[in-house]
């Protein structure tokens, strides 16, 4: 993407320049946000299941 901005750059598509950061911009940012959740688990307690002779 940021091969296609210089292109655009260097052609004059101003209007395509800037559709192309907002695009990368927004996926930066959802890579980020990726990043922040890796490694947050959540742990569930499970119940062991027991037979009426073990209580």
């Amino acid at each position: 993407m940021i091969a296609r901005i210089a292109e655009a750059e260097t052609e004059g598509w101003l209007g395509e320049v800037e559709g192309l950061q907002v695009s990368l911009a927004g996926a930066e940012e959802k890579l980020r946000r990726l990043d922040r959740g890796h490694g947050q688990h959540t742990v569930v307690g499970l119940a062991i299941p027991t037979t009426r002779g073990d209580r």
